[in-house]
This record gives structure tokens, sequence and C-alpha cells, in this order.
């Protein structure tokens, strides 16, 4: 991910006349960040951790799994593209469209060395003031995830495992992060 593009105060809706040439456009809070295509290890971690969630909310209905790229506008000034986001269920089906898939259960961001500091300052702030009950930032490098609350301050660090629990009424989603990362880098 690049610098910011322009001093320009950048909207949601502005982001419509950009050209569809194979980058990723977000805005969060005004500032326009473009992502180049994914490396193939970030791939291959967005499909594992997409498998998991969409095994767990087969098993438990309590939302639906997403990938990017999609749009997903959190105000005029942020229009943002995570990775992977588990959204609500809405009447017990899934959205039906952009506007029914506003509201966020988790949002997961694979990081790379041009995204880390979007990933970890600008997005990871504004997906706590959202009230994004988790906000995953998985670390292929260092082989770990960063779980973020809304009011942490720091990121509880996980190596081995990650469990995500989005109903007190369900059992929780466990991934073992040890094995998910060795078959990430082909081990």
């Amino acid at each position: 991910m690049g610098m910011p593009q322009s001093t320009l105060d950048w909207t949601a809706a502005m982001l419509a006349d950009l050209p569809d040439d194979g980058q990723r456009y977000e805005v969060v809070d005004g500032e326009l960040l473009v992502t180049p295509a994914p490396a193939i290890q970030h791939q291959r971690a967005v499909g594992r951790l997409y498998y998991h969630l969409v095994s767990y909310l087969h098993a438990h209905p309590v939302g639906e799994a997403l990938l990017s790229p999609a749009d997903v506008e959190l105000d005029p000034r942020t229009l943002v593209q995570p990775d992977i986001f588990v959204v609500p269920l809405v009447e017990g089906r899934g959205p039906r469209d952009w506007q029914e898939a506003a509201r966020l259960l988790l949002a997961i961001e694979v990081t790379s060395p041009s995204t880390a500091r979007y990933d970890r300052l600008l997005k990871r702030r504004r997906y706590q003031r959202a009230g994004v009950p988790e906000y995953w930032i998985v670390d292929l490098d260092a082989r770990l995830v960063e779980r973020w609350r809304p009011d942490d301050a720091r990121p509880e660090i996980l190596v081995e495992r990650v469990t995500w629990q989005p109903a007190e009424r369900e059992p929780g989603l466990e991934i073992e992060l040890v094995a998910m990362f060795a078959e990430i880098h082909g081990e």
C-alpha cells in the first residue's frame, strides 16, 4: 500500500469514479489507500481463514463470512475492504446488499510490509471506533494474530490458537495457528 494519494478529503462516493485497474481502493477517514494485488501466501491465508469461518458459520448460523473485494462503508468518509469479514444475519438470512452488510462482527486483514502501517494504525482505529467486536491482523512473517477489540489499547497477541465466539449461546470457533501458518508457508 503506497502513501496517501493526495491531500484531497476523499469520500466513499468518490471511489466510484476511479478506474478498474486491478488495484484495491479504500478510503479511511478521508484518506485514500491503494493496495496492489496480494501475494500468493496472502491469498492462501485468506482462503484458510475463510474456510474455517464458513465451516463454523454453517454449523452455528450467527452470521455470514464474506471476502474482498467488497465495499464496506462505515461512514461517508470511510469505505474499507477487509480481506475477510463476518456480518450478522438479517432476519435469519444473509444480507442482500451492502447496506445490510454494514455492521461487522469480525474484520480480518492479512498484513504485508506494504499494508502493515495502515492495518495496524489507521484501519485498526477506525474499526475500533465503529465498534467492530473483533479485528484480527494476521502477520504471516511473525506467524501470529493480533486481536483487537473496541476498547483495547494494545492487542492480544496469539501464536498458538485464536478463538472466536460471536454469540454467547454458541460454542466458539478455534483455529490452530501453528498448523495453519505451516500450511500457508508450505511446510
